[in-house]
């Protein structure tokens, strides 16, 4: 399984909600809390291309964009082959 790291914040609801549909699916992920961490956030504004919104993920290094992302792939089955394999596309 690829690496998985997810921005976050500890009062984000899609946050959590990216959090649990990972967890349900078994997946162990890197959390960065960016709540109250300038530093973190303004990594993960570079990484994203300027992303302000949380949560923002990564699978194997590759931004896929956030909850509703994540959502979208494993509704249309590509998040198992994208863990398993990083070679999935997600679709625009």
């Amino acid at each position: 399984m690829k690496l998985v790291t997810l921005y976050t914040k500890t009062y984000c609801h899609y946050s959590k909600q990216a959090k649990a549909l990972l967890r349900d699916r078994g997946v162990e992920f890197e959390d960065i809390d960016v709540t109250e961490d300038e530093g973190r956030f303004a990594e993960m504004m570079e990484r994203t291309g300027g992303g302000r919104t949380v949560p923002q993920i990564f699978i194997a290094g590759r931004h896929i964009g956030g909850f509703t992302e994540l959502a979208e792939l494993h509704q249309r089955g590509e998040l198992d082959a994208l863990l398993n394999t990083g070679d999935a596309a997600p679709s625009p």
